[in-house]
């Protein structure tokens, strides 16, 4: 248990030996730790004081998602909200026992650009005491709710840094109505930051297929997207080496959660494909190796396979050094 809590540990300054096995591998696996009822798809319908006494689903789902990684050999990186550090603290640190990586999701699903600067550091702090008590370790790598570090909250990465965070994967190189960054860097890159300091950014894994920009990360495409495209996706830039990051949900894999009353869409978009989700995981994770996010970034370093960003001077809009 000591050598899985000292690779939960791990870190983006890692610096791992050339006989290291993470070195060869590029594929990061990644989990946002959340209950079912606190996504943005499911805001409208409900709201954040009624969570307490809604009930939670999260331990069984993430159990069964921890035995799958187990069976496969497979280690994560545990995006947790601090809500859920705060109620369920044996969870988290059976996680980090478990050989995973512990990191930040806010702490109530809050998105970024709706928080603000002041609110969002205060939002961090809370948050990450919250999961650092929970699991005795520290953390180093931050995923905003909903991805949503947009080109109107790019403010955020040098809070991130000023409060000691090492990697961020918030921003998906596609065009979303509630995220996005169309044309950003599509593989890991270091952000260097106006005014100093600099943060390692992991998108969002896509595919460029002629014009297009295809979301090949995980989550809702891998559920919603044939599972055949998903598969050839996926496998063509896995296969080729390009870093990447699958994600996905505990209730992702919880069929038998309680049904909302939303609209056509978003009932598709939360529930289809629930009952299959485990089954192209399981064909994922037999098929590719993958290793915690801090692990990963770390070997692309080591290998000086990682690129640079450099942001404009008002930290507005994303721009090649």
């Amino acid at each position: 248990m000591a050598a899985g809590a000292a690779r939960a540990d791990a870190r983006v300054e890692r610096r791992p030996s050339v006989t290291d096995t993470a070195v060869m591998i590029t594929n990061a696996l990644s989990v946002d730790l959340e209950e079912y009822f606190q996504v943005s798809n499911l805001s409208s319908v409900i709201g954040r004081e009624r969570w307490d006494g809604l009930p939670s689903r999260v331990e069984a789902s993430t159990r069964r998602m921890l035995d799958a990684f187990d069976e496969h050999g497979q280690r994560a990186t545990f995006f947790t909200l601090g809500w859920v550090a705060d109620r369920n603290p044996r969870l988290v640190r059976e996680i980090a026992e478990r050989g995973h990586e512990l990191a930040c999701h806010g702490y109530a699903h809050e998105l970024v650009y709706e928080l603000g600067p002041e609110r969002f550091r205060a939002d961090l702090r809370r948050s990450r005491a919250a999961i650092e008590q929970a699991s005795g370790r520290s953390l180093s790598g931050y995923r905003a709710p909903s991805y949503s570090i947009t080109r109107a909250s790019l403010w955020a990465l040098p809070i991130l840094v000023e409060e000691g965070f090492r990697f961020d994967s918030s921003i998906f190189p596609v065009r979303h109505h509630r995220y996005g960054i169309p044309g950003f860097e599509r593989a890991p890159v270091r952000l260097d930051l106006p005014g100093g300091g600099s943060i390692v950014e992991f998108p969002l894994t896509t595919l460029r297929l002629g014009p297009l920009t295809l979301p090949m990360a995980g989550g809702a495409y891998l559920r919603l997207l044939p599972a055949w495209l998903f598969r050839w996706g996926f496998g063509r830039l896995a296969g080729s080496g390009f870093p990447t990051v699958l994600y996905l949900h505990p209730w992702e894999i919880d069929p038998e959660q309680p049904i909302q009353p939303v609209g056509r869409r978003v009932r598709w978009n939360h529930y289809h494909n629930l009952d299959r989700m485990e089954e192209r995981l399981r064909t994922l994770l037999e098929r590719y190796r993958f290793a915690p996010m801090g692990e990963v970034l770390g070997a692309l370093e080591v290998s000086g396979r990682m690129g640079s960003l450099r942001l404009d001077s008002e930290g507005k809009r994303p721009g090649r050094a």
